[in-house]
C-alpha cells in the first residue's frame, strides 16, 4: 500500500484547523491518520502535496509551504454548499524521482477507482504525467488541459523533466492521450517546431492574448478535460510579491481563479493539479492566491449539473447546420445554456467521444458557413 509513504498533516495544524469558525471549509475537512485502511465511501476530494521538485527547470526560490496554504484554505467561508474533503498529507521526496512518482501514481489510481477527485499540489509539473498514467486500466482515452506559458513538449528522447512531460505522454504506451490543450501559451516562449507539432497532432491551444480577449473560450475546453494542470510560474509577475519573478505577461490572479472555477464546474474533470510552487517566493499573496484558486475549484464543483446530453431529451434542443458536404449537429441545453457539437467517428472507435463541448459562437460561425476549428481537429484526429 502506497499510503504508508504519506506524511500526515502535523497535529498542531490539525488542532488549529479544528478551532476555525463555523461555516468555514474546516468543517468539511478530515485528515489522514497514517492508517492504511481508508474509507473513501463518502469522500469527494483528496488533497495531496508533493515535496519533490528535482525535475523542475525553474530556480527553486522556496521550500514547500503547503501548511500555510492549508491554514488559509480551511479558514475560508463556504457558500451554500457542502463538501467532503480528505487531506492525505504530503508525499516526501523519495530516493529517486521515480520513487516519488510511483507513490503518487499508485495513490491516484486508487482515488480514481473510488471516484474521488485528487487535488495535487507540487513540486515539478512533470508529475502531471503520473496523474495521466494513473488512469491506465481505468479510462481508455484521456484529455489533458494545462494553463501554462509553454507547451512542455520538450525532447521526448531525453529524460523527462517539468517542461517535457507532454512529449512523453505522446510516445509512451499505452497511447491513452486523446487530446492535449494548452491555455495561455506565449508565442515568443514557444519554439516554432512545437507549435507545428501541436498542429500536426490536432491538439488545441489558445494564446494568452486570444484567451484574455474572450476568456469564456476556456470553458468548453475545460468541460471536455479529465486532467487540469496549472504551472504557477505562468502567473503575471506584477500580480505577486516576488520581485525576481520574470513572467512579465501572464495570467492575472483573477484569471487563475476563474480557470479553477471552470475546471470545478466541468462534469468530466476528475483530476486537478497546481505545480511549480517552489518556483515562486513564498509570501502571503501567493499562499492566499493558491488557497483562493482551490476555493473557486470547490465552488465550481458545487455548481456541477452532471448533464446527460441527448438530442432525444426535451431539455435539449437540436440544431442541424448544413455546410458544404457536412451537416453539423449542435445540441443546446435549455437548463444551462451550454452547447455541444456531434463529432464524426470515421473508424467506429467505441472509445472516441461522440460529443464535443463548444459555445454559441461556434454555432453562429457554422450558420455563416465556417467550420468550427475544434470540430475539424476532432474529425482529423480520427484519421491519425
Amino acid at each position: 500500500m502506497a499510503f504508508e509513504y504519506l506524511e500526515p498533516v502535523n497535529s498542531e495544524l490539525q488542532d488549529k484547523v479544528s478551532t476555525y469558525p463555523a461555516h468555514t471549509l474546516s468543517k468539511f475537512i478530515s485528515f489522514y491518520d497514517g492508517e492504511d485502511d481508508i474509507d473513501f465511501e463518502e469522500t469527494q476530494f483528496a488533497i495531496l502535496c508533493i515535496k519533490d521538485s528535482r525535475n523542475s527547470k525553474y530556480e527553486q526560490k522556496s521550500d514547500d509551504y503547503y501548511d500555510k496554504i492549508r491554514a488559509g484554505l480551511y479558514n475560508m467561508y463556504v457558500g451554500n454548499w457542502e463538501l467532503t474533503i480528505l487531506d492525505l498529507g504530503d508525499i516526501d521526496k523519495g530516493d529517486e524521482v521515480s520513487d516519488t512518482a510511483f507513490v503518487l501514481k499508485t495513490i491516484l489510481s486508487q482515488l480514481y477507482t473510488k471516484s474521488v477527485i485528487p487535488i495535487v499540489l507540487g513540486g515539478s509539473q512533470d508529475f502531471t504525467f503520473y496523474q495521466y498514467r494513473a488512469f491506465d486500466g481505468i479510462k481508455y482515452m484521456v484529455n489533458l488541459t494545462t494553463a501554462d506559458h509553454k507547451f512542455d513538449l520538450g525532447n521526448s528522447d531525453m529524460p523527462m523533466h517539468g517542461q517535457s512531460y507532454v512529449g512523453k505522454m505522446i510516445i509512451d504506451e499505452p497511447y491513452n492521450l486523446f487530446n492535449y490543450c494548452n491555455l495561455g501559451y506565449q508565442t515568443y516562449l514557444s519554439p516554432q517546431d512545437e507549435i507545428d507539432l501541436m498542429d500536426k497532432l490536432f491538439f488545441e491551444a489558445l494564446r494568452l492574448g486570444e484567451l484574455k480577449q474572450q476568456f469564456t473560450k476556456a470553458e468548453p475546453l475545460l468541460r471536455d478535460t479529465d486532467i487540469f494542470s496549472i504551472d504557477m510560474f505562468s502567473v503575471k509577475s506584477s500580480e505577486i510579491c516576488d520581485p525576481n519573478h520574470i513572467n512579465i505577461n501572464g495570467f492575472s490572479t483573477y484569471d487563475l481563479c476563474k480557470l479553477s472555477r471552470y475546471a470545478g464546474m466541468s462534469d468530466r474533470l476528475s483530476s486537478f493539479g497546481i505545480y511549480e510552487l517552489q518556483s515562486l517566493q513564498a509570501s502571503d499573496s501567493i499562499t492566499h492566491l493558491i488557497s483562493q484558486m482551490l476555493w473557486y475549484f470547490f465552488e465550481g464543483f458545487s455548481l456541477r449539473l452532471n448533464e446527460n446530453v441527448s438530442d432525444h431529451n426535451p431539455s435539449y434542443t437540436k440544431y442541424n447546420v448544413p455546410i458544404q458536404e457536412e451537416v453539423l449537429v449542435f445540441i443546446k441545453s435549455e437548463i444551462s445554456n451550454r452547447w455541444w457539437i456531434k463529432i464524426p467517428n470515421l473508424n467506429n472507435n467505441e472509445h472516441k467521444p461522440s460529443l464535443l463541448a463548444c459555445d454559441k459562437q461556434d454555432y453562429l460561425e457554422a450558420t455563416a458557413s465556417r467550420l468550427p476549428d475544434r470540430w475539424l481537429k476532432a474529425k482529423y484526429k480520427d484519421s491519425i
